[in-house]
């Protein structure tokens, strides 16, 4: 068999980053099948010829997608990379989607030059570029909150980019007497990654995200494009034996979720331009977990997240009485303390790794502008931004252990440093090569927050814990819960508490998912 094809030819756009992730995709398949030999052949398609024109106000299709198809039916190459997110719904019949490796990270970020910090504290308008509808849709409210407040209200204005991935980078280090200079670009992370890790690309990359400022935006709030971070390794439909070749390259988890959020974008009108964002991931908790938004023809944003937990949703049975910890926690930002006591961090931030459980966990009064600060959702986010701090992302509720592979990406910087984790007094380590700095302390309740709360949960049947922390103040009260009642609560630290007290709980999402769960929604 390898000696009847010595060499298969892999057509591809000729952008740095297409050559660099076809370039990965080649040696795959050369792992795949010993013996074998890819060639790369590049490919010019329309779109990169419309180099300086928003493709959505373009009329036609299929612009990084046509010139490949050609070649593979004419017999250039024998098989096309195709970033998924460009192809469209309903594909050629004499073309066959041989595989979909596994999945770069599906997040968006938004990459910033240091000046933005000047600028938002002069109260100018942050210059951000993007072409992309969903991103125009999604990113603008996401960055008012998320950037940092200085007292001026942080002003963004947009202006539509084209051009590979280096090109746009270029554009925030234009000279400031460039009208095309901009102060941010949102790029899909992934593509930032795949060409970090090819040896010309991360020379490519080097100087032009020297100094830079990173944004890597929440699931949550701002999904991918359906089938963002997913590639297409396609073939002639009659090639049999490079289709069955081509198998085991197959990722089973990506391709289900790709073909779900495409689903989700037929539900929407079809086309790459939809202002929709959809992205499905897996949860080691949770399930299956898939985050969408967009915005509607009459100008309304929609979110959802879909569910589907890992041995299918728990049956909650009858005679509800339900116990909400979100309606009865206290506000650790208005009961804390944070006493001299405590120890501050760490005084050398500078490029430091910091995960912040909570936005009350970092102490006033210290400078963290050099650290690269995350934290655990966008509540916690938005309190940090509010208060001057410069956030780079978020566990976005799913737990520190599941977004750490995203922030400690090579792109965004390396650090040898274990991660600093600020967090209050009996929280447990999110992982044991932390290093651990309690900055706060929660008083115990009084006996008034603790009488209200026991007679709440003497009659529960399920319950659901907002926190770690406010499980761990009315855990004595636990024993007073009826027999058999129902925990529930969020993945992550809360879960693990709960374990530790010797519960079996019920992991959700977010509390809208649990009030749904039980008709209370």
């Amino acid at each position: 068999m390898t000696g009847e094809h010595p060499l298969l030819r892999l057509g591809t756009r000729r952008s740095p980053l297409a050559w660099a992730q076809s370039g990965q995709v080649a040696r795959q398949i050369e792992r795949l099948l010993p013996g074998i030999r890819v060639e790369r052949v590049g490919i010019e398609t329309r779109g990169d010829r419309l180099s300086s024109t928003a493709l959505w106000r373009t009329p036609g299709r299929d612009f990084f997608t046509g010139e490949l198809d050609e070649a593979l039916r004419g017999g250039q190459v024998d098989l096309t990379v195709h970033s998924h997110k460009d192809l469209a719904l309903d594909r050629p019949e004499d073309l066959a989607l041989a595989a979909i490796p596994r999945r770069e990270d599906p997040r968006d970020a938004v990459v910033f030059h240091a000046r933005v910090l000047e600028r938002l504290a002069a109260g100018l308008p942050i210059r951000v570029g993007t072409s992309s509808p969903r991103r125009l849709a999604l990113v603008p409210p996401f960055l008012r909150q998320a950037l940092p407040q200085y007292g001026p209200p942080v002003s963004l204005e947009f202006s539509e980019i084209r051009g590979n991935l280096d090109t746009r980078l270029r554009r925030l280090h234009a000279p400031p007497d460039d009208p095309r200079q901009l102060d941010g670009i949102v790029v899909a992370l992934a593509g930032l990654v795949r060409l970090h890790s090819d040896d010309t690309g991360r020379a490519l990359l080097q100087d032009l995200l020297q100094g830079v400022r990173w944004m890597v935006l929440p699931l949550t709030e701002c999904p991918g494009a359906p089938g963002q971070g997913a590639l297409a390794v396609e073939t002639r439909a009659a090639d049999a034996w490079l289709l069955r070749a081509l198998e085991p390259l197959h990722d089973a988890a990506t391709r289900r979720h790709v073909c779900r959020e495409r689903e989700i974008l037929a539900e929407w009108g079809g086309g790459c331009h939809q202002p929709l964002g959809a992205t499905g991931v897996d949860h080691p908790e949770l399930g299956s977990v898939l985050f969408t938004a967009g915005l509607t023809p009459d100008g309304e944003t929609r979110r959802r997240c879909e569910w589907e937990a890992p041995h299918g949703s728990p049956d909650p049975g009858t005679d509800i009485r339900a116990w909400d910890g979100g309606l009865h926690r206290a506000s650790l930002e208005d009961s804390g303390s944070t006493a001299g006591t405590i120890p501050p961090p760490p005084a050398n931030l500078r490029n430091r790794r910091v995960f912040a459980a909570h936005s009350s966990t970092v102490p006033s009064g210290l400078d963290f502008s050099e650290a690269r600060l995350w934290t655990a959702g966008t509540g916690s986010w938005f309190r940090l931004a509010s208060r001057g701090h410069w956030v780079e992302g978020c566990a976005e509720g799913l737990g520190f252990n599941v977004i750490q592979p995203t922030a400690t990406r090579a792109v965004l910087g390396e650090d040898p440093r274990p991660w600093l984790v600020l967090t209050h007094s009996g929280a447990p380590a999110p992982t044991p090569d932390a290093e651990v700095c309690v900055t706060y302390s929660v008083p115990a309740l009084n006996d008034d927050p603790l009488k209200e709360c026991a007679a709440h949960l003497e009659r529960a049947t399920h319950l659901v814990w907002s926190s770690a922390e406010q499980f761990r103040q009315l855990q004595s009260l636990v024993r007073n819960v009826a027999p058999g009642a129902r925990h529930a609560c969020g993945p992550g630290a809360t879960a693990q508490r709960l374990r530790e007290a010797g519960l079996r709980p019920d992991v959700f999402p977010d509390r809208d998912q649990w009030r749904r769960w039980l008709n209370l929604a």
